[in-house]
């Protein structure tokens, strides 16, 4: 089974090495870590016992945070140490958890691959985020008694109809898999339908409801706003934008600011991969419309920002949550274009009136949860955004209830890390006996 698995990644490989050779010349970042993907690790504490976390990117490093804080301070014998997948994932671990723990970018998935980075690491847990059940990954760990834990499990829409094509193949992984931690029943049903055995799938939430905190107030905010002249101004954010939505959002905004009783709107768009930033600022410049790009007056004191008019670029890395706190009214980008979604609990728990597309398939539950208690407000298109941001700017009141619900529906969900941890101690302490 591992032949098969190496010679499918072998023919994958050779299929995409031509976009990867043109990423590596063309983008920087895309040549780091080839030493680490090929199991080349070293720990910083090798005397420890080993917890291999594996995030993909952004969103599951984030939701990852509260969990292995939590667990370094219940199993301090542990060193942990951290995989990711993508650069911004790398860049966003590192910026957690690198002044203590090990960052990696995570090993091809090769069977040699693996078996020299599990006898780099020899780790004691692997817990993967959300659903990253990477074949030859599980093998070897199954091999080496070594529990493979899910956290946060979930399988989106997509991923089920892919998985169940290929269910003869997937049923032995997923099998071989300790613990599974899943957000949903429904996503429990799907792990079970896969091949993973039905004791050892448990609902408990999701983690991110315990990331996205609770508060009026955010390190930096302030800072934030002296720097882009937002005394007097309502802020409308639209964060983690994808392509082809930041020209709608323009569109909104310039219609908006043709009303006289919306004068003092300003607008700032984070885009949700940093490569499009240049991309973004070019188009709000074809727009004739004034831009300041944060990233040239970040770090610098006093204001940076005269032109009350400025459309805001949030071209920095890990600055959304500051924006979010200073905003009269929240945008969730890559939801009015088929993407997916970002996360829309971060704005929620901080008290956001928040609105996002119809588009968010990869946050499901939450957004079931957040409309079934009026907590936020899906748009279908651009005339309906018009309509609604018009209705939010216009009625303070409204969208103070609906910012108000949200929170309550973040609090109302938290919880998961407690339980995912106490199943996470009865599997060690299983193990142990």
């Amino acid at each position: 089974m591992r032949f098969i698995v190496d010679v499918v990644y072998l023919f994958a490989g050779l299929l995409f090495s031509p976009v990867v050779l043109y990423r590596r010349l063309r983008h920087n970042r895309y040549r780091q870590g080839w030493a680490q993907r090929f199991g080349n690790i070293s720990r910083k504490s090798p005397e420890k016992r080993c917890l291999w976390l594996h995030a993909v990117s952004v969103g599951e490093v984030n939701a990852a945070k509260t969990l292995v804080t939590e667990f370094e301070k219940r199993f301090p014998e542990f060193e942990i140490v951290v995989s990711t997948t993508t650069d911004t994932g790398f860049a966003r671990a590192t910026a957690l958890f690198g002044d203590r723990w090990t960052v990696f970018y995570f090993p091809f998935d090769f069977s040699w691959v693996m078996h020299k980075a599990f006898r780099r690491l020899d780790p004691a847990l692997c817990l993967l985020m959300e659903l990253e059940a990477w074949p030859n990954l599980i093998e070897v760990a199954h091999r080496r008694s070594v529990p493979v834990v899910v956290v946060n499990g979930r399988i989106s829409d997509r991923s089920f109809v892919q998985y169940r094509r290929f269910r003869w193949l997937v049923r032995r992984f997923f099998g071989m898999i300790d613990l599974v931690l899943a957000q949903t029943q429904e996503y429990a049903d799907r792990f079970r339908a896969l091949g993973c055995p039905a004791e050892r799938v448990v609902v408990t939430s999701s983690l991110k409801y315990d990331t996205a905190q609770v508060t009026d107030r955010v390190e930096g905010a302030d800072t934030l706003a002296d720097q882009l002249n937002l005394a007097n101004a309502r802020l409308w954010v639209a964060g983690g934008t994808g392509d082809d939505e930041e020209k709608i959002i323009l569109d909104v905004y310039q219609w908006l600011k043709e009303d006289p009783s919306f004068a003092d709107l300003r607008l700032a768009v984070v885009p949700r991969k940093p490569e499009r930033f240049d991309e973004v600022a070019q188009l709000i410049e074809q727009m004739a419309l004034p831009l300041v790009r944060y990233s040239r007056i970040k770090g610098t004191p006093g204001r940076g920002v005269d032109n009350n008019d400025a459309v805001i670029l949030g071209d920095t890395m890990g600055d959304l949550r500051k924006f979010y706190s200073l905003a009269a009214v929240v945008f969730v980008g890559r939801t009015l274009v088929p993407m997916g979604g970002s996360d829309m609990m971060e704005a929620a728990a901080l008290g956001k009136c928040t609105i996002f597309g119809p588009h968010t398939f990869n946050f499901r539950q939450t957004v079931e949860a957040l409309l079934a208690d009026q907590g936020a407000i899906e748009v279908v298109d651009a005339d309906d955004l018009r309509v609604v941001m018009t209705k939010c700017l216009a009625d303070p009141a409204y969208a103070e209830t609906i910012a108000r619900r949200g929170r309550q529906v973040i609090q109302n969900n938290q919880g998961a890390t407690a339980r995912t941890l106490d199943h996470i101690t009865r599997l060690l302490r299983s193990r142990r006996a």
